[in-house]
């Protein structure tokens, strides 16, 4: 009987993995429609593709159109986290996003350095379907 237990929870464990594995698939497009820490509208694109726990893509934002590379992306389970570096007008600004992965929406806090000052914004980014 202990035998017949122990396969159950285990069989349990696989499909709890496998739901949090369909869950974290962001492969593809995302849209994200909000307001900058200026008070203008933004709009970024993201294409993303998954390795394992590795993150790679682009981000397009409607401030420079030339999609820059994902740095340092990663996903875990639904935890989302990755970097981009953009150039502005001849300054460079570091971008941190992180977020959680809720079905086709993607709610993160983007931290962003650049010439030695730090802010914080919220967007939420909407798969493209």
């Amino acid at each position: 009987m202990q035998l017949g237990r122990r396969a159950g929870l285990a069989m349990a464990l696989v499909v709890a993995f496998a739901v949090v594995a369909i869950a974290s698939d962001v492969t593809g497009s995302w849209k994200a429609e909000f307001t900058g820490p200026d008070g203008q509208p933004r709009t970024n694109v993201f294409t993303f593709a998954v390795n394992g726990e590795t993150l790679t893509g682009t981000v397009t934002s409607s401030m420079a159109p030339e999609p820059a590379p994902i740095e340092n992306g990663t996903i875990k389970g639904d935890e989302i986290a990755f970097g981009v570096t953009r150039q502005f007008d001849g300054n460079e600004i570091k971008l941190r996003y992180k977020g959680k992965v809720s079905g086709d929406e993607i709610p993160m806090t983007v931290n962003a350095s650049a010439g030695g000052q730090d802010f914080e914004f919220q967007m939420t980014a909407r798969r493209v379907k």
